[in-house]
């Protein structure tokens, strides 16, 4: 059996896979990556907010959605981080002084970060 066939009635080729053709076009384009803000996203939607999660899967729209959410709660984090640790001097010079106490105000900082995108953007 050919691997490739063109139907001249339709104008479509197509592609044997097992023993089955399919037709052959362009491969979809990559889908988005989708990390920990985008699953969570996912997770609330399906738990509590059904009918806006169906109503984005069924659209075809899901995926793009939990992308975006995914790129803004990691440029959330990122702004919010910087922007805390100069609020509170949370430094380079302070981590080579004294590494517990460094350690201590970056911990703090990033539970306040995720607890900020956790309600600004992803129970929502």
């Amino acid at each position: 059996m050919e691997k490739y066939i063109r139907d001249e009635l339709n104008g479509l080729e197509y592609e044997l896979v097992g023993d089955y053709y399919i037709v052959a076009g362009e491969d979809e384009p990559p889908a988005r990556p989708i990390g920990i803000w985008g699953a969570r996203r996912r997770e609330y939607l399906k738990k509590y907010r059904q009918e806006v999660y169906y109503g984005l899967l069924f659209s075809g729209k899901l995926n793009d959605h939990l992308a975006d959410v995914e790129k803004q709660a990691q440029d959330m984090m990122w702004n919010l981080t910087e922007q805390m640790k100069r609020a509170e001097g949370v430094t380079e010079e302070l981590k080579r002084r004294d590494q517990m106490a460094w350690v201590g105000a970056m911990n703090n900082i990033q539970a306040r970060v995720r607890e900020t995108v956790y309600n600004e953007m992803i129970y929502v």
